[in-house]
Formats: C-alpha cells, structure tokens, sequence
C-alpha cells in the first residue's frame, strides 16, 4: 500500500482508541469534576469491566451476540453497583478530603485486583466478538465491528451531554458540583447524587472495557494503561470538563493510531507524556479547563 492507505488506517485505528479512551476518560473526569474525588481505582472498574465480560460470555447460552448484548447491559450495572458501595462505604466516611480519597482509591484498587486475580486468574482471556463481518474499502478490509466500537461510543457519549445538559438529574449534578452545602441546604441529597456519579464514572469505564475486549483479551492487570491514558486525557482536556476531555481523547487517540503505525507504541506513549508536561507547564488548567481563582 502507498502512503495514504497506511495514513488512513492508522486514523482509523485511532479512531477506536479515541472512542474508547473518551468512554473511560469521561467517567474519571465526572467523579472529579462533580465529587473533587481523583479516582486511583478507575482503571480497575474498566478491568472490572472486561474480566465480567468473560464470565457473562461463558456462562450466558447462544450465540456471541447474545452474550455479548447481555454483557454490554449487566456488567457496567455491575461495576457501578460495586463503585457505589465502595463510595457509600469508604469515601462518603472520610468526607471527601482530596488526600485520604487518594489514599482510599489507592487500596480499592489492590482490592479489586488481587480479586480479579483470585476469582479470575492470572490468564489473558479472549471475547468473542459479536459479529465478525469486514468492511472491504478500495485499499483494505476493515473490521466492521471496530467500526461499531466507535458508534456506539459517540452514541453513549452523547447520551452522557443530554443528561448533564437537558435533564433534571444533570441539572441536580451541577448544583452539587458548584455548591454541595448549598444544594443540601435545598433539599438535594448529596450523598446519593455522589454514589450515583461514582457509579456512572465506574459504569462508563466497564462499558469501555466490554467494548474493547473482544479486540483485546481480559486479564486482571490491564487496569493500568486505560488509567494512565485517562489521566492523561483529563489533565490535557481539562479537569471536569466534558468537552475538553472528549477532545483530548480524540488528539491522544489519532496521534497514538499514527504514531504506533509508522513508528513505534512507546514514542506514542512518550508523545502522551512529554504532552502532559507541556500543558502542565503553559496552561495547567488544561486546554478547556477554567483557571482557579
């Protein structure tokens, strides 16, 4: 193939990580932006997410799509239901502080994944895709199902703006999110409006997981780079804001899709990085974040 093929199937390739990356980067975005919480264990609920993906695909009959259509529903429940105990539990006792939260997630995140490594094992696991189908392209066949990855996370994603911008339960978040006192004073019940972002936050990185996995494998330590991305992500985009981390992920994805096609995965990786700095550095409110006053 000549120059311009590769080039776009390194952006389609980016493409798929940017959707997924957006799904996982949103939910660390939303725990911080509305609980001033910086989740630690955020990467675990997307292992979470996977690892119960593979249960749910060996233990529910039928066709991968079957399977596959019951993992996209129960296991971001799951997660979630799982993210809102540990906050019930665990931060809503320690009220919030910035330093003993991190510390918290710190530990929930050994606990979920020496779990995952009791229940599941140390073994990389494959899913099953739903459907296997290729999209034949004047250059290249394309997998039809990395092409519904990246649909159906600008479908959630926008579904994620509609609730925060257009409906009560969003409306309530922001009030939470500016003033907590304030909105308790008006009758909001803040600790359930935390349990239910904290749940949201773990729910949207499981979605990322089912989706990515039958392109990847399951295994109980791969927690650890959609974590580190999705720091990366919010810090570029800009703490709590949903339209910048979008953005961020779409810049961290095309250039990791490129970069990794026609040089290596580790420069793309240090890209990432040597980009942190850089904001860090220039504007460490981040490209859409607001500056503190």
């Amino acid at each position: 193939m000549s120059f311009g093929p590769f080039l776009l199937l390194a952006l389609m390739e980016g493409m798929v990580t940017s959707a997924v990356l957006a799904l996982a980067a949103v939910g660390l975005s939303l725990v911080f932006g509305i609980m001033r919480v910086v989740n630690v264990a955020h990467g675990e609920f997307f292992m979470l997410g996977a690892v119960s993906a593979w249960f749910v695909s060996q233990w529910v009959p039928g066709p991968p799509a079957v399977a596959f259509a019951a993992a996209l529903v129960l296991c971001p429940l799951f997660v979630g239901a799982i993210a809102a105990l540990a906050d019930m539990t665990v931060l809503k006792r320690l009220n919030y502080e910035p330093e003993a939260t991190i510390v918290a997630t710190i530990g929930l995140l050994y606990i979920l994944q020496q779990a995952a490594l009791s229940f599941y094992g140390p073994d990389a696991r494959p899913v099953p895709a739903p459907f296997s189908f290729r999209v034949q392209l004047p250059w290249f066949g394309y997998s039809g199902y990395k092409m519904a990855v990246v649909l159906a996370s600008a479908l959630v994603l926008l579904g994620v703006w509609r609730l925060l911008a257009k409906s009560r339960v969003g409306l309530i978040m922001r009030a939470t999110q500016y003033d907590r006192e304030t909105a308790r004073a008006f009758g909001i019940n803040v600790d359930r409006v935390y349990a239910g972002v904290f749940a949201l936050g773990g729910g949207l990185a499981a979605l990322a997981a089912v989706l990515i996995v039958p392109i990847q494998q399951a295994h109980y330590l791969m927690g650890t780079e959609p974590l580190l991305l999705s720091f990366i992500v919010v810090i570029i985009g800009g703490l709590g804001s949903l339209r910048g981390t979008v953005i961020a992920a779409l810049l961290i994805g095309l250039s990791d899709g490129v970069i990794s096609t026609f040089f290596a995965p580790t420069l793309a990786k240090i890209v990432a990085t040597l980009a942190v700095a850089l904001v860090l550095v220039f504007r460490p409110q981040g490209l859409f974040g607001r500056r503190a006053l």
